[in-house]
């Protein structure tokens, strides 16, 4: 898993399989997307203007844990 923020674009990407090539994106609100693989598995999700949701010092300190 792979998490990136594009401040140009102020979006987050969250990259769950860097490994499968996306075959759709689906938008399921204008500002979130998600990459699909061909057999229908989640690969990714966008989130665009992330900064108005999440504050701008904890974007800087993104972090995730496994379960």
């Amino acid at each position: 898993m792979k998490i990136t923020y594009d401040k140009n674009a102020d979006a987050l990407y969250i990259e769950l399989d860097d490994q499968t090539p996306a075959h759709e994106t689906q938008e399921l609100r204008p500002d979130l997307m998600i990459d699909k693989s061909n057999d229908g598995r989640l690969l990714g999700i966008e989130i665009l203007g992330v900064s108005s949701k999440v504050p701008a010092d904890q974007l800087k300190n993104i972090s995730y844990e496994v379960a």
